[in-house]
């Protein structure tokens, strides 16, 4: 590896509006090296980067690239300059195709007679193909952004971030939507980067993945800098440790549960094109989660579950009997609660306060003829901020301005008012650090101590081994498999996720 720096940031600072978000940072990167930049939601991460990239203004210090000092204005200027940034919160024109947005203010342009000025789609969409085919992934390019899934974006995203020919790659959080096969394929991709004297900025909440894939880590705290490391001289414990400032004993917190009896029966349900003939049940006090790769039916099926969707065929039951199901509104009333994948896109009310965020979908329960006890609900938002650990000014801040722990902890709270029995969360760590994480999974096991019972999708295995109590695996829309706890490892999770893969029921 080259060890001269690509790129020096020196003395850091930035503020908003008096308060301190980093304070004197200096982070330097070298040529072909993955360099992890790691801490918890509002340590300051994604900060620098945007400094780096021209989105904010530094109050002070330098940036040096390529030994030439810079200072960015526009994210336009850093492309320009060999810098490209995979953002965190997906960024995609959900009425344009895929290849329009891989392409997007870069067009190719027609050059054939009566054509110029105008975008040559056809070659855009050939590009996106044989670049989608350098990553193995199957997304036709003339799909429409809006028809794709969370994680189909995210792969749409990383592919566009790749194919700027960048001497810097920012990659933050390029894998919270993803599953391991594609995480392996992102990988391979990364490898041939490095060999090409490419440096990457990896900022990920996954510290498995951190390990696996790093050559240094940086790690902030509250806007500072607390060190710069080898990787191979830390360890996962040691790691948590400087990023949250204390010691983390259990990661995965597993509470010893007795499962009561079944409440939640799903028998024989289909959707045509998305899901085949699922059949498995959960009990009172058990975590039940839900494995397998993009494209699986996780998503559709609890969705399904949740009145979101109609099934083709099946049933749902409920405390034995056959529930009917026809919109959220009969699942709310049935006591179920669905946390869902994106929540700024589905679960939040990003233009609204975090009282209002918590009281939204259980407010019948705090009105008496219409109108809202003010006083009512301004109680039940304190305790849950004070029950969650939400980290917030007031009830009043808007969730906008909340970190991703935060804003998750504030969707929680939202269902739990209404007081569910059954509660399905959808990948409910995704795109937070490793303190809210904890702070969740405590909340989980406290849940099923009180009897209610839980489903959970999630892409992180060592998360979903961690929590449940049995893991049910997906693969092309069927049920290939259940694994009790004793069965539990990431090949036989695998092994069950990859089956079917090539005869998905349509």
């Amino acid at each position: 590896m080259v060890s001269d720096d690509v790129l020096q940031m020196n003395r850091i600072d930035k503020s908003f509006f008096g308060v301190k978000i980093l304070d004197s940072v200096t982070f330097q990167v070298r040529r072909g090296e993955v360099h992890a930049l790691v801490g918890e939601n509002g340590a300051g991460k994604s900060s620098l980067m945007k400094i780096l990239m021209g989105i904010y203004t530094s109050d002070r210090g330098e940036i040096i690239l390529d030994g030439q000092r810079v200072a960015f204005h526009h994210p336009r200027e850093a492309i320009a300059h060999g810098v490209s940034m995979i953002h965190q919160e997906l960024m995609p024109v959900m009425d344009m195709e895929v290849a329009e947005n891989i392409f997007l203010g870069r067009e190719i342009a027609a050059r054939q007679a009566g054509l110029l000025g105008l975008v040559n789609k056809k070659e855009q969409r050939l590009q996106t193909a044989k670049l989608f085919a350098k990553m193995g992934i199957s997304i036709d390019p003339k799909r429409l952004m809006r028809s794709l899934s969370v994680a189909q974006m995210q792969l749409v995203e990383i592919v566009k971030a790749l194919s700027l020919s960048a001497k810097v790659v920012i990659m933050d959080e390029p894998t919270s939507a993803i599953t391991d096969k594609e995480v392996d394929t992102l990988f391979d991709q990364i490898a041939k980067l490095k060999a090409q004297g490419v440096a990457i900025i990896y900022i990920s909440h996954k510290i498995d993945e951190i390990f696996k894939i790093a050559d240094r880590i940086t790690v902030l705290r509250d806007g500072q800098l607390i060190a710069t490391e080898d990787a191979a001289s830390l360890n996962k414990d040691r790691l948590i440790t400087m990023m949250v400032g204390r010691e983390i004993k259990e990661f995965y917190p597993k509470e010893t549960v007795q499962p009561g009896e079944v409440v939640l029966q799903v028998k024989e349900l289909s959707q045509k094109g998305k899901f085949h003939d699922i059949s498995f049940s959960v009990r009172r006090g058990e975590i039940v989660g839900i494995a397998g790769l993009v494209g699986a039916g996780r998503s559709e099926l609890v969705e399904c579950i949740f009145g979101i969707t109609r099934p083709t065929s099946g049933a749902v039951l409920l405390d034995g009997k056959k529930a009917s199901i026809r919109h959220p509104k009969d699942a709310i009333r049935s006591r179920m609660a669905l946390v869902t994948e994106d929540r700024k896109l589905t679960g939040l009310n990003l233009k609204a306060s975090v009282e209002h965020n918590i009281s939204l979908v259980g407010i019948q329960s705090l009105s008496k003829y219409g109108i809202i006890n003010t006083r009512k609900e301004a109680a039940v938002t304190e305790e849950y901020i004070r029950r969650m650990r939400i980290k917030v000014f007031s009830r009043k801040s808007m969730v906008n301005a909340l970190s991703g722990g935060n804003q998750q902890k504030v969707v929680l709270s939202k269902w739990l008012l209404t007081e569910p029995e059954i509660i399905i969360l959808d990948e409910p760590t995704r795109g937070i650090d490793v303190g809210a994480k904890r702070d969740i999974y405590l909340f989980m096991g406290e849940l099923a101590k009180a009897g209610k019972a839980i489903l959970m999708i999630s892409s992180e295995i060592p998360e979903l081994m961690g929590l449940s109590d049995r893991i049910l695996v997906m693969a092309a829309g069927r049920l290939a498999g259940e694994l009790e706890r004793k069965d539990f490892s990431q090949e036989n999770i695998m092994r069950l996720a990859s089956k079917f893969e090539a005869n998905k029921d349509e």
